[in-house]
Parts: structure tokens; C-alpha cells; sequence
């Protein structure tokens, strides 16, 4: 007699599931609680990722409605110093030529802190009309400009990090072809 014959075979219980059953059914549970660890290890970077440009957002973008206020102020020393020919400046008074200095001291430090803050003016010399970034109130003749390019800017524009703030309102060259107050257009 060998030391096999002695040992019992252990039974299967025709109640229970076979091993090997119970093998396969805890690797497919292995397989799809690592399937869900996985997303979920995903959807917490997406989530970091989202509150990481939020928060840049939120800083780059903090001070739009601010800044937009600020440009009104500088519209207004702009315009002021627009009128003040630089002739009669140099002809006029010592203490008139000092406020007129203070003014564009002023308007100069307004836009310093303006740029330090991510506000930037729109590019407009020789540039060709964008809708992106222009706004435009008038067709005008081009003064030998080609169509679309902007002959003049009534009011500068501004962006804001790589948003626009506010769209340079323009006057654009027309077609010369153009007869002008009538639309060519069918």
C-alpha cells in the first residue's frame, strides 16, 4: 500500500460551488474593482485639474469688471489730452502746462497698472479689420487703405490675459467700388 491510498479524497459538497468557480468569479471582481479604482483615481485628476485652471481663472480674470470701469477713466484723460494742442501747450502758462503734465502722468501710470494686472490694448495700427477683436461703426472711404483694413479708431479696445475686455470700435475702408449709402450686397 502506498501513503496515497490512505488519505481521503476530500468531496466535493454538491451544495457549494466548485473552486475553480469561485477562482473565476474573484478575478472578475478583482478585475472590475481595479477597472473602478482606475476611473476613480481619473475622475480626482480631472477634478484637480479643473479646480487648477479655476483658480487660474479666477486670478487672470479677477479684476475684468474692475479693469473695464478703469477704461472709462482712461477714455476720459485721452480724450482731455486730445484736446489740448501741443502748440498752445507750449505757449500757454507754466502752471497750465504743469496739470496738463500731471494729466498725462496720471493717464500713463493708469495704464501701467492696468498692463500689471493682464489688461492689454488691441493692436490696431495697419491692422486689418477682425471681428474677434473689432467692433465696427462705419464703412468709410479707404484713403488708399485696402477693403477691410481700419482707417481710424473711435475708441480702443482691450484684452484681458487672452480674453477680449472690450473690441476697439473702428471705421473700416470700403470697396472702392462701393458707391457709398447704397449695399451692394443681394
Amino acid at each position: 500500500m502506498s501513503d496515497f491510498e490512505d488519505e481521503e479524497i476530500p468531496q466535493v459538497d454538491p451544495g457549494q460551488p466548485h473552486p475553480a468557480d469561485v477562482i473565476q468569479k474573484l478575478n472578475e471582481e478583482n478585475v472590475e474593482l481595479k477597472d473602478r479604482v482606475l476611473r476613480a483615481l481619473a475622475e480626482t485628476e480631472n477634478v484637480r485639474r479643473r479646480g487648477e485652471q479655476e483658480r487660474k481663472n479666477a486670478a487672470d480674470y479677477a479684476v475684468t469688471r474692475f479693469a473695464r470701469d478703469m477704461l472709462e477713466i482712461a477714455d476720459n484723460f485721452a480724450r482731455a489730452l486730445s484736446h489740448v494742442p501741443r502748440d498752445v501747450l507750449a505757449a500757454s502758462d507754466p502752471a497750465i502746462k504743469a496739470v496738463i503734465e500731471g494729466v498725462e502722468a496720471t493717464e500713463r501710470q493708469l495704464m501701467s497698472t492696468l498692463g500689471k494686472h493682464g489688461v492689454k490694448q488691441i493692436e490696431t495700427d495697419g491692422a486689418k479689420f477682425d471681428p474677434n477683436l473689432h467692433q465696427a461703426v462705419a464703412e468709410v472711404p479707404g484713403e488708399g487703405k485696402p477693403a477691410g483694413a481700419i482707417v481710424n479708431v473711435v475708441q480702443s479696445g482691450y484684452t484681458i490675459a487672452d480674453r477680449l475686455l472690450r473690441p476697439a470700435m473702428v471705421t473700416v475702408a470700403r470697396k472702392d467700388s462701393a458707391t457709398p449709402g447704397i449695399d451692394t450686397k443681394v
